[in-house]
């Protein structure tokens, strides 16, 4: 080989190396409850470093365990943490942990479509385990218009809107029914997926959304930040200590206020405090204990590190509240398990 031949051949080396440099593509899947913060933040950390790049696709929790388990993405989401099962099958699959990093706090709300009604509806917790059962089936039963005095409340049949999908939303939610209604526990249960006694579905938070401002008299679940894009009227919710609240940043990170446990598995639903919303949750970006790709694991790592600073501080704009700072101090000792 000539010196100039060799010498092109070594410049197509350093070439290669320096667009592999340029161009790293990171895949992720799960959680449509975070999406619009992680869509932001994907967005906001190519602009800081344009050679990496998220590919996240928004298909709920559910699937974001499943493709993490069976190793089709980098890392997954999920509102509801791996169950000891889900954890011992990725473990049997890919040799290796998982870990659950929290990366901020939503809430699901309950918004409703009562044509002619204005007025923000006051739930308590039976009421709301009883409409999702099937037992309360009109919107004057007795139970909502001892709630709401005053409110000319109709009678129309509830049409009941829930999730079709797996999702973290529904992990929320029925976490938070089983709390609050030992029937709902006996007869429903928890999960990202549930038999739904009653009611319609729509995929995603965005397909709910749908199906309500669509449908008159209709009530579902959605993240705080859909029923606010959305402009849809939610309710006022009785919490643990009586008293009705609705979801904001002030009454969400009051509710954030639990005992963190080592694994960062914790479940933040009907929690004690006057102030404090009672369908909260910690959403989690699951990550594996060991990432080969060295390029990739120290993207990860490098961007867990961002969205524990710089990324904090963007969550309030979007109705989220950021995390505590005695929990972002346990987590960045945690991103140095990744290797």
């Amino acid at each position: 080989m000539t010196r100039r031949a060799w010498g092109a051949a070594l410049a197509a080396v350093f070439l290669s190396e320096a667009e592999a440099a340029r161009n790293v593509l990171i895949n992720a899947a799960g959680a449509t409850f975070p999406y619009p913060m992680y869509s932001k933040w994907f967005d906001r950390y190519n602009k800081k470093f344009p050679h990496l790049q998220f590919n996240y696709q928004s298909i709920g929790s559910g699937g974001g365990i499943k493709q993490i388990t069976v190793g089709t993405v980098d890392f997954g989401a999920s509102d509801g943490p791996m169950t000891d099962r889900q954890i011992r099958d990725f473990q049997q699959k890919r040799g290796a942990n998982i870990l659950h990093f929290p990366t901020l706090i939503g809430a699901d709300v309950i918004p409703y479509n009562l044509p002619g009604i204005s007025a923000k509806l006051n739930f308590a917790p039976e009421t709301i385990a009883g409409i999702f059962l099937g037992k309360i089936v009109t919107w004057n039963d007795r139970e909502l218009v001892d709630a709401n005095p005053g409110v000319n409340l109709p009678n129309e049949r509830i049409v009941v809107v829930h999730r079709s999908d797996g999702s973290g939303t529904t992990f929320v939610f029925v976490d938070y029914l089983c709390k609050v209604s030992k029937e709902w526990e006996a007869r429903v249960g928890r999960g990202t997926s549930v038999n739904w006694p009653v009611g319609i579905g729509g995929k995603g938070n965005e397909g709910v959304a749908g199906q309500i401002n669509q449908t008159p008299y209709s009530i579902g679940y959605t993240e705080l930040v859909y029923a606010l894009q959305s402009n849809m009227t939610h309710a006022r919710i009785r919490n643990s200590s009586g008293v009705f609240v609705e979801a904001n940043l002030h009454t969400v990170s009051e509710a954030a206020s639990a005992p963190m446990p080592d694994d960062f598995r914790v479940s933040i639903t009907n929690p004690p405090g006057k102030d404090a919303y009672p369908i909260a949750s910690f959403t989690w970006l699951l990550i594996p204990e060991t990432i080969p790709d060295p390029t990739i694991r120290e993207a990860v790592k490098g961007f867990l590190r961002w969205m524990l600073d710089e990324g904090q501080a963007m969550t309030e704009a979007l109705q989220f509240a950021h995390l505590p700072p005695s929990v972002i101090a346990r987590e960045r000792i945690a991103i140095e398990r990744i290797h």
